[in-house]
């Protein structure tokens, strides 16, 4: 599937490089040097927003270097969203701890935006969409948090965790897809890349 189209991830993401070869997509990865400063309080315009700048800078960069090639940019971004507020990475284990307490004992959502930026049949195609999910986690005590943190899992991930690690014991239940959690649609990102190549 997709031999015919060259198809590159705009992240650094591990897990979404995991996920899209899981899924059997064959890409390369060229991480974004996009601005993401965005001053967007809503989640899904967000990502959508930090999606579509990430994408459309690598495929700038490749246009420049390489021209009219058959290819797809994939851009991604993901924010948890709690009480209205972003959360988005934390910046020391005090936010991190903040942003735990927050979560525990309550459902929050997960929005995913994801943008395909790239040349099919001799033009130039863009196509941004979304995924929201909704994840319950348990009530969580002090100590469970503190631990959590030193294991240094939460500083790198939106929200404070990593629902693929250590922190699945909390997670009680999720609403919607799981996949967009970790980082990436990918059930919604194939058949765009169906209707994109095709």
């Amino acid at each position: 599937m997709f031999e015919n189209i060259r198809i590159i991830l705009a992240s650094g993401s591990p897990r979404r490089t995991e996920l899209l070869q899981t899924a059997g997509i064959a890409h390369e990865v060229i991480v974004s040097g996009a601005d993401e400063d965005v001053r967007e309080e809503d989640p899904r315009t967000l990502v959508e927003e930090l999606s579509a700048r990430k994408a459309q800078e690598v495929f700038e960069r490749i246009q420049s270097q390489e021209g009219q090639r058959e290819m797809v940019v994939i851009g991604a971004d993901t924010v948890v969203a709690c009480d209205g507020k972003i959360l988005g990475k934390p910046e020391d284990e005090e936010d991190a701890f903040r942003m735990l307490q927050m979560l525990s004992g309550r459902a929050h959502h997960v929005f995913t935006g994801v943008t395909l930026c790239g040349m099919t049949g001799g033009k130039k195609k863009t196509v941004t969409f979304s995924e929201e999910s909704l994840v319950h986690v348990a009530e969580l005590t002090e100590e469970e948090i503190r631990s959590y943190i030193r294991s240094g899992e939460p500083l790198d991930k939106a929200g404070a965790y990593g629902i693929q690690g250590s922190f699945m014991k909390h997670v009680s239940g999720i609403e919607g897809d799981y996949f967009n959690i970790v980082g990436l649609p990918v059930s919604h990102l194939y058949r765009e890349l169906k209707d994109f190549s095709g």
